[in-house]
């Protein structure tokens, strides 16, 4: 299955998309599978775990840009199913 990386490059998900679910998780984040766009899920709070820069900027509130430059990248980094 290819990253979500791989996706956004041949257009299956969209920067909006990517955005909204980048914003959607900060305002929730709450674990468990969440649709990124048709057909695409992911749990974003598990991809968060697997990158520990991610993780990290969770952990520090004061970092508003550094934690939505981190779950982006979380998520890119990740296979949806």
């Amino acid at each position: 299955m290819p990253t979500v990386a791989d996706l956004r490059t041949t257009k299956r998900l969209t920067d909006e998309q990517l955005d909204a679910a980048v914003m959607a998780y900060l305002a929730d984040p709450c674990p468990g599978p969440r649709r990124i766009a048709e057909g695409l899920t992911l749990d974003i709070a598990a991809a968060v775990a697997d990158f520990r820069q991610a993780a990290e900027a969770m952990r520090r509130k004061d970092v508003t840009v550094a934690r939505r430059v981190a779950v982006r990248t979380a998520i890119l980094l990740a296979r949806p199913s």
